[in-house]
């Protein structure tokens, strides 16, 4: 007999799993500037499969005082001061991003969120960093508890490198359109989930009762 976890809530012991990517002006998380993030919330079907839920993008203004790094500006081809991108402050973005993050978290009956990311170290420190410039205080996610799709990919395929993790998946990936913060989130939504429902399509989720593995 197996236990029956059909809820997002019994996946991950209570955690709210929600993807992100940043794109930034610099590696500095500290002077370097927040230029965009995009955020995918997740759910589980009433089959037990998680899928993507709700997507929000925000374009961000950089903070006063921030470095401007032009490397980065060419390798993620964003201009940080062109009107049509429509920019907001980092504290309206955060803001209204946790709001929808807490409403999410507390339908499926979870206690706190959990950052899911490829490499989610960088992506963590840049908001936390802007957490305090902004200081907000309701930040969903655990303070040091993560889930890297570079660790799982690399578990479950060989790979650590995104798109080539994705291919192997068999999830299309358009290097074109990568770092931009949309589409990678979108794709390391993608590949979380693949990762997630092909293991219980193996068999090893839900857990089976009482069975543990010796080897």
């Amino acid at each position: 007999m197996h236990f029956q976890y059909n809820n997002l809530q019994e996946r991950f012991r209570k955690f709210f799993p929600v993807v992100i990517d940043i794109e930034t002006a610099g590696f500095n998380k500290k002077i370097n500037a927040l230029l965009e993030i995009a955020v995918i919330t997740l759910k589980m079907d009433k089959n037990g499969w998680i899928k993507k839920s709700k997507t929000i993008h925000y374009h961000i203004t950089p903070f006063s005082g921030s470095l401007i790094e032009i490397k980065s500006l060419l390798f993620n081809k964003i201009d940080p001061f062109n009107p049509l991108r429509q920019a907001v402050s980092e504290h309206e973005a955060l803001t209204f991003i946790f709001d929808i993050i807490n409403q999410e978290m507390q339908s499926n009956k979870c206690k706190k969120s959990i950052l899911v990311a490829h490499n989610p170290q960088f992506d963590y420190s840049f908001i936390k960093e802007a957490i305090k410039r902004c200081n907000i205080k309701n930040n969903p996610f655990h303070q040091f508890v993560t889930f890297d799709t570079a660790t799982l990919s690399g578990f479950a395929v060989g790979e650590t490198v995104l798109s080539k993790a994705c291919k192997i998946m068999g999830l299309c990936f358009d290097n074109k359109k990568a770092h931009s913060a949309l589409y990678d989130a979108i794709q390391t939504a993608n590949l979380f989930c693949k990762l997630i429902n092909l293991w219980k399509k193996l068999g090893k989720w839900p857990i089976k009762k009482n069975k543990f593995i010796n080897k």
